[in-house]
């Protein structure tokens, strides 16, 4: 028995051991992805992430309707509820909608909705409908989900022209996640380049620098939106107009980035392996580039994944207030125009499911920069 226990605990030291020896031979990148797995909430947002991509990339695949065909018989049609148990009281495997009937209150002139048990339509997968190109490519009429004609089915309600929200809000993430990702890549380049330079020459190049950094960071950023969105002409195209708040998002987000790694250069460009890099003969470019900012590679992730809401916030703050993204474009700040009435609103609360997807977009980035920051440094515990 002693015999036994002693074998046992010999070999829980030699897995103990060769667990340190693993621990202490791998790489950075391996050590992050070790300690990012043990963060949850971290892995959760990102899948929750991943999902929102997935969504707008194949956002023709996961409509249901046409986002931009208006269904008059049902303006602000409020979301239809999926049912299992008909009138009847029996049970169906597959859910089913039931047809919505529209009634006009003479006294109020509101339109209310009421389920028509007369005419019920089973959910189906993988249904044909409407043609369109999948990534741009193949041409197919497959989407995931839909409902026998002559049922139609809304699963977000509609908005005041009858056109599927649901379908409206999955087309509206490609723009505003895109935008936010395309600003982000074009600040963090514009960023590091400045910063890098500013804080490797130091001299008058720093000084130059930081000038122009502290000008465009004095700017008011909501007038200079304003004005910039006045000064786009009225004939360009909703992709040219794409484009254009892009840039304006990318050129104004920069300085903060450029700061940081300016003070991440001033405190390295002295070490010892930048010295070495020097004696080799190794050029000012290539010891930016290839020595400096890897050595704080984990810092520029987390500041590139906690940027991200920042960007697809300012392009829905500024879609909201009809100085960002124009229809018939659709962007979440744009779904998010017809919640500007109270009214509407008090009538027609669905119209802000589309500021959901903002917040749980926002907190889900939020939550992948805290799990990426606490991943940075392997080896505190």
């Amino acid at each position: 028995m002693l015999r036994l226990i002693g074998l046992k605990r010999s070999k829980g030291k030699l897995e103990s051991a060769e667990f340190n020896e693993a621990y202490y031979l791998a790489s950075q990148r391996q050590l992050v992805w070790r300690k990012f797995r043990r963060h949850r909430l971290a892995m959760s947002s990102l899948l929750v992430i991943i999902f929102l991509y997935s969504l707008a990339i194949f956002a023709e695949f996961f409509t249901i309707n046409d986002y931009q065909k208006r269904h008059v018989k049902y303006a602000k049609a409020p979301p239809q509820a999926l049912h299992f148990i008909d009138e009847a009281g029996n049970f169906h495997l597959v859910p089913f909608i039931y047809q919505l009937k529209q009634e006009l209150d003479m006294e109020t002139l509101r339109r209310n909705y009421t389920e028509d048990t007369s005419e019920r339509f089973h959910l189906r997968f993988f249904v044909k409908g409407l043609p369109y190109k999948l990534l741009g490519i193949l041409d197919t009429d497959i989407h995931l989900l839909g409902v026998d004609a002559p049922g139609v089915y809304f699963p977000f309600g509609t908005d005041e022209l009858g056109r599927d929200l649901y379908s409206r809000t999955i087309v509206g993430a490609r723009i505003s996640l895109s935008i936010g990702f395309i600003s982000v890549v074009i600040s963090f380049c514009f960023g590091c380049l400045i910063g890098g330079i500013s804080g490797y020459f130091g001299g008058k190049v720093d000084v130059v620098a930081q000038r122009v950094i502290e000008f465009i960071v004095s700017i008011p950023q909501l007038p200079l939106w304003m004005a910039l969105s006045a000064a786009l002409p009225p004939q360009w195209s909703s992709i040219q107009d794409y484009l254009a708040i892009s840039t304006v998002l990318a050129v104004l987000s920069w300085p903060p980035l450029a700061r940081a790694v300016r003070g991440k250069l001033l405190e390295l460009r002295e070490a010892d392996f930048v010295m070495a890099a020097r004696i080799s003969n190794m050029g000012d470019y290539e010891i930016i580039v290839k020595h400096l900012l890897p050595s704080f590679a984990s810092f520029l992730i987390v500041v590139l994944s906690l940027s991200v809401p920042g960007m697809i916030l300012a392009e829905t703050a500024l879609s909201f207030l009809q100085i960002g993204i124009r229809p018939p474009a659709v962007s979440w700040g744009v779904l998010l125009q017809d919640a500007q009435n109270i009214r509407a609103l008090s009538q027609s609360p669905w119209l802000l499911i589309p500021g959901l997807y903002v917040i749980v977009t926002v907190l889900s980035f939020n939550f992948l920069g805290d799990g990426l920051r606490d991943a940075a440094d392997p080896y505190k515990q």
